[in-house]
């Protein structure tokens, strides 16, 4: 199997990645060279229940791809302050890495059950923040992948394992509850919260024990930038995301969401419209009203 080149780094497509695994959709063996290894994972996850997506998984993925628990490998729930999906250590996420068969070259697809705005575009994220650059999510996610008539496997899937990612995270790319609260006085537009509309306004909340947003926050619903369970035009994203952020550099813009997870699906809608650059503020929501010392704004 060729190298892909250029490497997929935003989105790649059904047909695209069904061509790349080869006749018959198989993948690439895992013994091959990780020069030439793309390796696919399966991240579907629920909120309700976190054992639903290993279920899935074991009932039917894309050929040849292992499975990412949110809980269990996208974070670490042990940290506590940090929302309710506290980022992963980044040794224990490297050494995953490995055991997933995933190196410096391997090129990585990622997937999830909806449109990318689960576990898919925070897998996309944290492999970002640990240095790799050859991961895309699959537009459309398993359903698109169903619906192009291509197999699923079913089982436990098998990998050989390569040693730890030797790669550590970036934390300049994580903001923090420190820097929030010293640019809270600053102009809106620097914080772009992807929550639902109502729980941004405060209306309802059905996950954490405060509803409401960071003052000064603009509210920008990740649901927007999808269409049809893909990504929408590039175009049509820029032309909206940029009348979010106004006359920002995006290196300027940070992200945020209730726990960290679909934050990183704007951030990939973003980079897919040549918005490169936004940090995103993990402990999210979650993790700023764990401080009952922060201020709370409702309303739109």
């Amino acid at each position: 199997m060729k190298p892909i080149d250029p490497p997929w780094t935003t989105l790649v497509d059904v047909a695209t990645l069904a061509a790349a695994l080869g006749e018959g959709v198989r993948v690439v063996d895992a013994r091959a060279t990780a020069s030439t290894a793309v390796r696919v994972v399966d991240a579907r996850s629920s909120l309700a229940d976190p054992q639903a997506g290993s279920g899935q998984y074991l009932a039917g993925h894309v050929p040849g791809a292992v499975y990412a628990d949110l809980n269990r490998d996208l974070s670490d729930l042990t940290r506590s302050g940090h929302g309710r999906h506290p980022l992963p250590d980044s040794d224990a996420f490297a050494a995953r890495l490995g055991q997933w068969g995933i190196g410096p070259d391997t090129q990585v697809v990622v997937y999830d059950g909806s449109d990318g705005s689960m576990a898919a575009s925070r897998l996309w994220w944290l492999l970002r923040l640990i240095g790799h650059r050859k991961v895309a999510v699959l537009d459309g996610g398993i359903a698109a992948w169903q619906a192009a008539g291509h197999p699923l496997a079913t089982g436990q899937g098998e990998v050989t394992a390569l040693p730890a990612y030797p790669g550590r995270f970036d934390t300049t790319q994580i903001a923090n509850a420190d820097e929030i609260s010293a640019r809270l006085k600053h102009a809106p537009g620097w914080l772009v919260d992807a929550r639902a509309g109502e729980r941004f306004r405060g209306e309802v909340e059905p996950l954490d024990p405060v509803a409401g947003h960071v003052p000064g926050a603009v509210n920008r619903p990740f649901a927007l930038n999808v269409a049809d369970g893909r990504l929408r035009d590039a175009q049509e994203l820029r032309a909206e995301l940029q009348g979010v952020i106004g006359n920002r550099d995006p290196q300027q813009v940070v992200l945020m969401c209730g726990s960290g997870v679909t934050a990183c699906h704007l951030l990939l809608a973003m980079e897919a419209a040549g918005l490169s650059g936004a940090r995103i503020y993990a402990d999210s929501w979650s993790g700023w009203v764990s401080d009952s010392s922060r201020p709370v704004a409702t309303g739109a």
